[in-house]
């Protein structure tokens, strides 16, 4: 696969990442292990984590496929912000949690530093300052490379990226959204915003938990036992039956179809490409549970849509915002 600078940094980065959320859940150590191999074989090197994946197994599962690799030949991207013990100080984005979760991660990873340093939400109960000035003590110690966030609204990873400009401290160069067929919302602030700073975007979620794999069908009328969408009605996810059993997600599951007969592959590798394809897009981030599923979802590599096919998802994925994301405001801002 190729390859791209991460925003504005100097920071190469393949175009599509691979995911550890699976790793010891879904997926065991020596399945986890296959799928590196391949994903690192086919040219990746991109390994996205966190220290809540897994309650640190997801680490601990990479760290030993990593012992006795070239560390600088990959770049690992970790996360803090959520809760990672029982203590009233293991969660959010305070000085104290921060610096106690980057020094765990490094020792479940058995590493030095991190590439990419993200945080995963924002923390209503710390000072923005606060954070940022450990954020940018952490790349200045060495701990951390380059840093990002994730799961943010528009004003949030704005102001994070002006207070950091006016304080003079290490610039944000990449941003984490979900963004899929089924999350066209994110275009309406976060990527302009994005766009605007030459912030790289890593979206997760390209296949909404399979919702656009093909997997799913109307006629089915409810989610089969052992899949992505029966676990989330098990355990309380947001990608269940009820919320997308609707005509615009089989609209969009329609028209994946349509594409990829077209190009004599699957949903799954049309949809993630039309997320590889967006503007501002850097690397769609990869799951799978099995190593069959990350092999097929790699064809992505080799696939280019046209501009006629992604004009036909853009159609089929359309949601009308309201008020002031709606086509009136669009329309004066254009000057029409």
């Amino acid at each position: 696969m190729g390859s791209t600078y991460l925003g504005r940094s100097g920071l190469k980065v393949s175009d599509f990442a691979f995911g550890t959320m699976t790793f010891g859940r879904e997926a065991d150590e020596a399945t986890s292990h296959r799928m590196l191999d391949l994903y690192v074989e086919r040219g990746g090197n991109l390994i996205d984590t966190a220290d809540v994946y897994g309650n640190g197994t997801a680490d601990e599962v990479f760290s030993r496929w990593l012992a006795g690799r070239q560390r600088d030949d990959l770049v690992i991207a970790s996360k803090v912000r959520f809760p990672t013990g029982d203590g009233m100080n293991d969660v959010g984005l305070s000085r104290k949690h921060v610096l106690a979760s980057v020094d765990a991660s490094l020792r479940r990873l058995g590493t030095d530093h991190l590439d990419l340093f993200q945080i995963h939400c924002w923390d209503r109960g710390t000072p923005i300052e606060e954070t940022l000035t450990t954020l940018d003590r952490l790349v200045r110690d060495g701990k951390v490379r380059y840093l990002g966030s994730s799961n943010l609204r528009g004003w949030q990873l704005q102001k994070l990226i002006d207070t950091s400009r006016q304080l003079g401290l290490e610039a944000f160069v990449s941003h984490q959204p979900q963004y899929n067929l089924l999350a066209r919302e994110t275009e309406w602030e976060i990527l302009e915003v994005c766009a605007a700073e030459g912030v790289g975007v890593i979206p997760w979620a390209p296949l909404r938990g399979g919702w656009l794999s093909g997997r799913y069908r109307r006629e089915m009328g409810g989610a089969p036992d052992g899949s992505r969408v029966k676990t989330a009605e098990q355990e309380g996810w947001a990608e269940t039956w009820a919320r997308y059993d609707n005509d615009h997600t089989w609209g969009i599951v329609d028209e994946l179809d349509r594409v990829a007969a077209i190009h004599g592959t699957t949903p799954a590798v049309v949809a993630i490409r039309w997320v590889k394809q967006r503007p501002v897009v850097t690397a769609p981030i990869l799951g799978a549970s099995r190593f069959e599923q990350l092999e097929a979802n790699l064809e992505a590599i080799d696939v280019e849509l046209t501009d006629d096919d992604m004009d036909a998802l853009d159609r089929a994925s359309h949601v009308e915002g309201s008020y002031p994301y709606d086509s009136f405001i669009d329309d004066a801002q254009a000057g029409r």
